[in-house]
């Protein structure tokens, strides 16, 4: 437990050996996350080979991790205000690493959904609990930018190893190895985190709303799943209903919030200009990028015929420049206001965008790697700035609640983004292959190559040579559609992010608090 009151700026002392130890193992969780998510995009294509889900299962597959993260961020951070930051963060050590085994050896689809939603639901548990224990752990302010910086970047360095890495696993074992990953991470956790993390927690806290963590919970959920619907299959009863309810289901818990003595989440928080412009701009940014970064791996390797361990090559220039960058942006804090670095970042992504928009023939793997360097160096600025000012804008006590909304923010967008923007991808390609599907094919080949990548190319495989040349093409073609169209969405959502950026936090100042 802290010997020093946090909240009294007097009290605040220089980091010392034991917090910057800490602070090396609080990045190991945020590394893990960065990249299980990324090696599991780069394992898709191997893993509709050998599970074959259709175009909805691969969907919940790849993003039922991050509904649950997000329906459970809010509950998990006050918990961890509750019950104690490490103590919660090392329960969902251990339930992140027996749910990665048991991914890992999934048989089905449905098994593999079934353990993707187990891993959110400790994944939630991570992520706040290590940005409230730096937020508690660093109280003089250019030590907190500065260690914040290094969470981010240790997202960032997950980012950039994580396709390399997943490649040479998935280039000598099966798509399941990728998950095992997770688990000497999480044992390392285990093992060190109880001597170097102290403890936090907030002793005025009262008991955990339940009826609070079922509607926030049932809220996203419900939200969630009628967007992905309408995305899907356009609009109908089912998805309305469920939209309906979860925004009635929102409503009750805000107004349940406001009741509260203890509210599960504080309101107040919200009052705060750069807190709430922070989380909105977040969620954009990332809800734009991820739409665009489901296609990208799937595009490498089943239009431009790469193996897994090349497309990780082909993603390293990205990984690695936007490691620079996230190192420089505190040094350009000092220099430029954050509404000009942050918006000025986000201009960046946008043009990264149009390059994905103009990827197609044989100059693709160039506009590729220009897009996705731009995207990479482009968003820093807005996660590292973005995370400081939510966090520096709340006292102390509330750091749980702020590092939850903010993660909430982020997964939501990153959920939304695969859900949303990525059925629209699917939608397109369903459409440019109905248009283009070469004659010669019976009914069942026509359903399976229309409804993924993956299973489009395991039908191209079975053909003869002639029939599946013109498969491929038509593939191809209706791939790169989905990718331009996922581009330029997220383009557009990505502008809007930097004019409200430009506009909103233009007299805000990093690690100014209060504002």
């Amino acid at each position: 437990m802290n010997t020093h009151n946090p909240t009294d700026p007097l009290s605040w002392r220089p980091a010392g050996r034991r917090e910057w130890l800490g602070l090396a193992v609080l990045v190991l969780p945020t590394l893990l996350l960065a990249l299980d998510m990324t090696v599991l995009h780069l394992a898709a294509p191997q893993l509709s080979a050998d599970l074959q889900p259709s175009s909805a299962q691969l969907l919940w597959i790849l993003d039922i991790y991050g509904f649950m993260v997000a329906g459970f961020l809010i509950t998990m951070g006050t918990l961890g205000d509750r019950i104690g930051r490490r103590r919660l963060l090392l329960i969902g050590a251990f339930a992140f690493g027996v749910a990665s085994i048991a991914a890992a050896f999934a048989s089905s689809s449905g098994m593999l959904i079934v353990t993707r939603a187990i891993l959110g639901i400790a994944g939630a548990t991570l992520m706040p609990s290590t940005l409230s224990l730096i937020r508690n752990m660093f109280h003089v302010p250019h030590e907190r930018t500065l260690a914040i910086t290094i969470w981010m970047t240790g997202f960032i360095v997950g980012t950039a190893i994580g396709p390399l890495i997943g490649g040479i696993v998935l280039e000598f074992f099966w798509w399941g190895a990728v998950f095992l990953l997770a688990v000497p991470v999480m044992v390392l956790l285990l093992l060190v985190g109880p001597f170097l993390l102290p403890e936090f927690r907030d002793e005025q806290a009262g008991r955990l709303d339940f009826p609070s963590a079922l509607l926030s919970i049932s809220a996203l959920l419900l939200v969630i799943f009628g967007l992905k619907d309408v995305a899907r299959d356009g609009v109908n009863l089912l998805a309305i209903a469920a939209s309906v309810l979860g925004i009635v289901v929102g409503v009750l818990f805000i107004r349940r919030q406001r009741s509260l003595v203890d509210p599960m989440l504080d309101m107040d928080l919200f009052r705060r200009r750069a807190f709430t412009v922070s989380v909105i701009a977040m969620l954009m940014s990332i809800l734009a990028l991820s739409g665009a970064w489901l296609l990208i791996f799937q595009y490498l390797q089943g239009v431009m015929g790469l193996s897994a361990l090349a497309a990780g090559v082909v993603m390293l220039p990205s990984a690695v420049l936007q490691t620079i960058a996230s190192l420089l942006v505190p040094r350009m804090s000092r220099w430029l206001k954050p509404s000009w670095l942050v918006s000025g970042g986000l201009l960046i992504a946008v043009i990264g965008f149009a390059a994905l928009i103009l990827v197609e023939g044989e100059y693709g793997l160039g506009w590729m790697i220009l897009g996705t360097i731009l995207l990479g160096v482009g968003i820093m600025p807005m996660m590292i700035l973005g995370t400081d000012l939510v966090m520096s804008s709340v006292p102390p006590e509330k750091t749980g609640a702020a590092a939850a909304t903010s993660e909430t923010a982020t997964e939501l967008g990153m959920a939304m983004g695969i859900a949303v923007i990525g059925s629209v991808g699917a939608a397109v390609y369903r459409g440019h292959m109905a248009a283009q599907m070469p004659a010669g094919l019976d009914v069942q080949q026509i359903e399976i190559a229309s409804d993924t990548l993956g299973g489009a190319l395991g039908v191209v495989a079975m053909l003869p040579p002639d029939l599946a040349e013109a498969l491929l093409v038509a593939v191809q073609g209706a791939f790169a559609e989905a990718l331009h169209a996922n581009a330029l969405i997220g383009g557009a959502i990505m502008a809007a992010a930097a004019v409200l950026t430009a506009i909103c936090l233009r007299d805000v100042r990093v690690s100014g608090g209060g504002h």
